[in-house]
């Protein structure tokens, strides 16, 4: 029988997890690769033309009517009702293959019961990185210092090996509050972490390199050793300009643009800002005086349009007065394709951890500007740490001012401070390409998983 790794996600997070499956494929194509989730099969359409690599999709599970509506909280309980479903395919591949190795998505927690009474070797994939990894696994230290208070009250600044300090505000508001269920489930998820066979991370060495050494000397998980750590990054998408045939004509404007002028803005699938905050960044550009494409969606809401009516939300005469130096996308972006043009110089981000390994991997320095989850944390690392980003100040109610974006976009694109951040990803963009390269740190990494799955 043929050894076979198993892949377990979140529908959430399919996306990220298909791309640790084609890098083992592609340095490791005699194992079988098989993802497992409850996303359509059309979903993992980009795996289909991988021979190692199979998708099996679980059937739907009945869940419950007053299920919570907290979408982190259904993250993490979606998969738990899946349960059944995960056992019966387990069982299945166990009979067909040498199952060496499970890995799941955090938010499929779970499961670990599951792969453990099955006595398969259960592995915890990260996509948010080693600084992320330290934040979640010291999590359960961090509850017991500040018992019985929630984090969200504490106002202070929490220190974290690894790590630069980091506000209780800049923390996940889901980890604020010790008497929800996410917060529990967060605390699960870093208990299960620490008892994992072992744990694997989308990053480098070159650009987190004090998180990855306090993960390998355990100071982390303080009187326990921590999981082997297997650090293999940067993992990003292949680009592909003519995606399904046509070719974004964003694209075609970015070719006519002059090499490194154009910042573009782009918030992910759930970046949605209010009338009033779109109208302001349209004056912060425009008084920017720089190049700029610009990913716009309709202000949240229940009669939320699909296409924005950029004439009503943008300033009376904006896109008339920015023609020659603007370009804005309604909704969509081909993100990694622009990211990867020549023309684009910095990129405002929402910092989920992709958009940052895109950018990072393609030399674009960043302004962080977070929206949701642990984005707010992850700019504190972008900011401190890593040193790609700058931050955006914001009001208390986290409005952004044009004066705040014009000075930012002014700094990133020509200033002192931006010319730091821009030089730093430069470098860190060739430390990149060494990594993923045959005998570089993030394969040699891949190298130590399989081996040590394989010889079990």
């Amino acid at each position: 029988m043929e050894d076979a790794i198993v892949l377990y996600s979140s529908a959430e997070h399919l996306n990220s997890m298909l791309v640790p499956a084609k890098f083992i494929s592609k340095h490791h194509p005699s194992i079988s690769v098989i993802i497992i989730s409850t996303a359509a099969e059309s979903a993992a359409a980009s795996v289909a033309s991988v021979p190692s690599i199979t998708y099996h999709r679980l059937p739907s599970a009945p869940l419950p009517p007053d299920l919570t509506t907290s979408i982190i909280e259904l993250f993490f309980e979606i998969p738990r009702f899946h349960n059944p479903f995960l056992h019966e395919a387990l069982l299945e591949i166990s009979q067909k293959s040498n199952l060496r190795a499970f890995l799941i998505d955090f938010f499929c927690n779970s499961t670990f019961e599951v792969s453990t009474s099955l006595n398969i070797p259960t592995y915890f994939y990260l996509s948010g990185g080693a600084c992320g990894l330290c934040a979640l696994l010291y999590f359960p230290t961090i509850d017991e210092a500040v018992s019985p208070r929630d984090i969200g009250e504490l106002n202070d600044f929490l220190e974290i090996p690894g790590c630069p300090p980091v506000h209780s505000l800049d923390f996940p508001k889901a980890m604020w509050f010790r008497r929800s269920n996410t917060y529990k489930h967060f605390l699960d998820t870093a208990g299960n972490m620490r008892r994992a066979s072992g744990i694997v991370t989308n990053s480098f060495d070159a650009i987190e390199f004090r998180a990855k050494e306090a993960l390998s000397n355990s100071l982390c998980t303080p009187g326990l050793a921590t999981p082997p750590v297997y650090v293999i990054g940067p993992l990003v998408a292949e680009t592909n300009r003519k995606n399904g045939g046509e070719e974004h004509e964003c694209l075609k404007w970015l070719d006519s643009q002059p090499i490194k002028s154009v910042i573009f803005l782009c918030f992910g699938r759930r970046g949605l800002f209010s009338a009033a905050q779109l109208k302001e960044m349209a004056i912060g550009l425009e008084n920017s005086g720089h190049r700029f494409l610009w990913s716009v969606r309709s202000p949240p809401g229940p009669a939320a349009a699909k296409d924005p009516d950029l004439d009503a939300l943008l300033p009376e005469g904006f896109m008339e007065r920015t023609k020659d130096r603007g370009f804005v996308i309604k909704t969509w972006a081909p993100q990694k394709e622009v990211l990867s043009h020549e023309a684009v110089g910095g990129f405002v981000t929402h910092c989920g951890r992709s958009s940052v390994l895109e950018a990072v991997s393609f030399g674009v320095p960043m302004i962080g500007w977070p929206m949701y989850a642990e984005q707010r944390m992850q700019r504190v690392f972008m900011v401190e740490e890593m040193k790609v980003a700058l931050p955006l100040a914001e009001e208390a109610d986290g409005f952004v001012t044009a004066g705040e974006l014009e000075k930012r976009v002014r700094e990133l694109m020509g200033l002192p401070a931006g010319k730091a951040v821009t030089q730093r990803v430069a470098e860190l963009r060739t430390a990149a390409e060494a990594a993923v390269r045959k005998g570089g740190s993030s394969v040699v990494a891949l190298g130590k998983f399989i081996e040590t799955v394989t010889r079990r």
